[in-house]
């Protein structure tokens, strides 16, 4: 099926072609047609789905057919996201798709003056993306009526409850009217997200992406046990081993991603560093270095990295183990995006052995473990350039060896 079924008005068809979209999703496919017939929605799918589009191209499509309010700085859709990188790529989107359409969209976030961001709504606006705390503010201060919003976006919720923001949405729910239409996403789904969902739809349709397994099957798992300490050592192999392709490493905490790029800079491997304790315009020049692959090493913490859209990342590198197994899969998330084929590797402390196993309860099954013979590992630790076997070797002989591993059980199984 095709974008042109739908039978959306003329603008937003053409902005979708040109920005080349012809053949929806498997979420789009599904969560189109119920949001355009009115119904609330609760979406269950991995990162890299298409989730973006599922919601905005039925929003852009309802407002641009129905009439705006008399009050035109009163937006009819809010749109809320968990970070500001993610509120600003969402809110490129809808400036896209809304070319032409009479919509406008404005993206709300922190780091901005507030006074600044008023003179933006003063002009006008059909569609907020924000950040649940700046976008408290400005209800709060009345800079920023929401009396006639119509359309309620929840993206990536699951993070943005696991990043504190619950009493920022509880304090919004009380500007927005209870009557609105509520689209709710997030890539995976627990005890607290039921209840935070089931209070904001009324009698939704459900759409789960891949129920069985939360992360993308394009995807490729693997585990590298590893002292803490060594952990430098083996992200250094393995970047120079992947010559060429973008790679993003997760670390813990802002210090330790300052401290593994300088270990990276004493290694002579170019990298970048994002992290929340940037200010905005170094944040967005890193990420625009990146994208464009002039670096091809970005380390990072969770939250500055969550939701981020970067072409043609090859591997994840769980640097440090995430605290959360939800974080597992938004992490990896960056990888394996659409049918692109990604690689997730896991370096693991022995003091981080509980975080894996919580990491596989929920994906369901172990991680692939490489296996590094201890002369491999103090050749890792004294690596040099002119090591003979490397990363891309070592991952090789592992995937060989699990494949024949799978092949075995197979065999086994015929026989019985």
């Amino acid at each position: 099926m095709l974008f042109d079924r739908y039978g959306l008005i003329p603008a937003l068809q053409q902005n979708l072609e040109a920005a080349g979209y012809r053949r929806p999703t498997d979420i789009q496919f599904r969560a189109i047609p119920p949001i355009l017939n009115g119904n609330d929605l609760l979406a269950i799918a991995q990162t890299g789905t298409g989730k973006t589009l599922a919601y905005a191209v039925p929003a852009i499509e309802i407002l641009a057919r129905t009439k705006r309010s008399q009050y035109a700085y009163s937006p009819r859709c809010v749109v809320l996201v968990p970070t500001h990188e993610l509120a600003q790529q969402v809110h490129a989107v809808f400036e896209k798709l809304c070319a032409s359409t009479g919509l406008l969209p404005i993206c709300v976030i922190g780091g901005y003056e507030v006074e600044e961001q008023a003179k933006g709504i003063d002009g006008g606006v059909d569609i907020v993306v924000a950040t649940p705390g700046r976008l408290r503010d400005l209800g709060r201060n009345q800079i920023l009526d929401l009396h006639d919003v119509k359309y309620l976006v929840l993206d990536e919720a699951d993070r943005m409850l696991s990043l504190g923001f619950r009493p920022d949405i509880d304090q919004l729910l009380r500007y927005i009217p209870r009557r609105r239409q509520t689209l709710f996403f997030s890539a995976t789904i627990s005890t607290e997200i039921k209840r935070l969902a089931y209070r904001l739809v009324v009698n939704p349709i459900r759409i789960e992406i891949a129920p069985d397994d939360p992360v993308s099957r394009n995807i490729r798992h693997s585990l590298v046990e590893v002292q803490m300490d060594d952990k430098r050592f083996f992200l250094e192999r393995l970047v120079r081993g992947h010559a060429g392709e973008k790679i993003i490493a997760f670390v813990r905490t802002q210090v330790r991603a300052d401290r593994v790029q300088a270990a990276m800079e004493r290694a002579e491997v170019q990298s970048l560093v994002l992290h929340g304790g940037m200010e905005r315009q170094a944040r967005e020049d890193t990420l625009a270095a990146f994208a464009q692959g002039d670096v091809k090493l970005l380390i990072t913490t969770d939250v500055a990295a969550r939701g981020l859209d970067i072409p043609e990342v090859a591997i994840v590198v769980n640097y440090d183990m995430p605290t959360q197994p939800e974080i597992y899969v938004h992490r990896i998330g960056r990888t394996g995006r659409g049918t692109n084929r990604g690689l997730a590797v896991s370096f693991c402390a022995p003091e981080e052995n509980k975080l894996r196993e919580a990491i596989e309860r929920l994906l369901g099954h172990f991680i692939p473990v490489v296996e590094v013979e201890s002369a491999e590992y103090a050749e890792t630790v004294d690596f040099s350039v002119a090591a003979d076997s490397d990363w891309k070797t070592l991952l090789r002989k592992h995937n060989e060896a699990e494949a024949e591993r799978e092949a075995k059980k197979r065999r086994a199984k015929r026989k019985k």
